[in-house]
């Protein structure tokens, strides 16, 4: 299955989601922060849910809560650059903490890109994530609860997304 994210529209089968991304719109990324959601085909990641907020989805994807110790490291000078990190107490390193006060990070997809041979300063932690408003990102998609929990329905382990 391939999903197709195009401006601001998340294209599956026959359905239609809207969706807010980078502030700098889709193109070829090319360093950390630049505000762009990256141009291009990737797999997903495992889906992070925030179980003390989401009691209740469907999905086929492996589901792994969200606990207050974990973060993506969004730090090029670190090993762990652009992985998760399950003790955030001990890491040494800037990272994007995943257990929020907003909304925002409820539910998180990663979204693989620079994530195999990962290259230093190429960007990292882009994520489908939740919004309540639509505005800009800074390079990830996001979308409205009700929108991300029909998403979740219908993509699988091995979904494409391709954004173009």
């Amino acid at each position: 299955m391939i999903v197709t994210i195009k401006k601001n529209t998340i294209f599956i089968d026959e359905f239609k989601l809207k969706c807010a991304i980078g502030k700098r719109g889709i193109k070829k990324k090319t360093r950390e922060g630049d505000k762009i959601t990256p141009l291009g085909v990737f797999e997903i990641g495992n889906l992070y849910y925030r179980s003390d907020r989401i009691k209740k989805f469907e999905t086929n994807l492996k589901s792994i809560v969200i606990k207050k110790n974990m973060g993506w490291c969004d730090d090029p000078l670190s090993t762990q650059y652009n992985r998760l990190i399950n003790n955030i107490s001990k890491f040494e390193f800037k990272y994007e903490k995943l257990f929020r006060n907003d909304n925002k990070y409820d539910f998180i997809l990663p979204i693989k890109y620079n994530y195999k041979n990962t290259i230093k300063n190429k960007g990292s932690a882009i994520f489908f994530h939740l919004t309540k408003n639509y505005k800009p990102t800074a390079g990830c998609i996001a979308m409205e609860k009700k929108d991300f929990l029909i998403f979740l329905k219908l993509i699988k382990k091995g979904t494409k997304v391709r954004i173009i």
